[in-house]
């Protein structure tokens, strides 16, 4: 079983590390639930931390929907984190009627090979968690991070519990929105995912800082569910 820290700052990167996280998301700018962040923090970042790095690609705050200027962005910084070495990056764009936009998440995975790439929250703002899914998969989506199309993973673990059972080992399916140490047992019990997301962090000196107690909260209580 796996945690994935949303990190927003290498401290909270060296953090998530030494608490035992499995996965960092690497993004900017938490107040816009994450933005893509910068060259110079992704390379400290692979070159102080051992365990993987999904660098967020967001061009900007609000909506998915993406006009051929921004996607182009996208592409560049697909390229970038290639170069610069990255496992993996999150990444999710929509169409204006909400769906999945299933031709371009292709195109950018294809241009990321052999990079795994994971559909972030994005896939909560689409009408039909199912045939998202399934656009998903047809694309080359590792995985999607997900809250089940609601505010929290507690309140779409039914829905999370269908979808991972739908994925059927074709894509992993990870819960993620207000986990924590008080409800990640329930959620495993619940959903039956493998994979779990996490920020773990608090509010310090005006920015998001992981809290090492909580990740290793939340892996302690993972590892008792095995």
């Amino acid at each position: 079983m796996l945690l994935e820290i949303c990190a927003f700052n290498i401290q909270s990167c060296i953090v998530a590390e030494r608490a035992g996280a499995g996965r960092i998301e690497l993004c900017a700018d938490p107040l816009q639930g994450g933005t893509t962040p910068s060259f110079g923090l992704i390379e400290y970042a692979l070159e102080h931390v051992s365990i993987p790095i999904y660098v967020m690609l967001r061009p900007r705050g609000g909506n998915f929907v993406y006009d051929d200027h921004e996607f182009e962005i996208m592409k560049k910084d697909v390229l970038m984190c290639k170069a610069l070495g990255c496992p993996g990056i999150a990444t999710g764009i929509q169409l204006a009627n909400g769906e999945i936009d299933r031709e371009r998440m292709k195109e950018l995975i294809a241009l990321a090979y052999p990079m795994a790439v994971t559909c972030h929250k994005a896939f909560d703002a689409t009408p039909d968690a199912s045939r998202s899914l399934e656009n998903l998969i047809w694309a080359g989506c590792e995985r999607v991070l997900t809250s089940g199309l609601h505010k929290t993973a507690v309140d779409g673990a039914q829905v999370l519990a269908e979808l991972v059972k739908q994925a059927v080992g074709r894509i992993i399916v990870m819960p993620g929105g207000n986990v924590r140490s008080g409800n990640i047992a329930q959620l495993i019990r619940e959903t039956g995912a493998a994979e779990y997301h996490s920020s773990g962090s608090l509010l310090k000196a005006g920015d998001f800082i992981a809290n090492a107690d909580e990740v290793n909260g939340i892996k302690e209580a993972m590892d008792l569910e095995i």
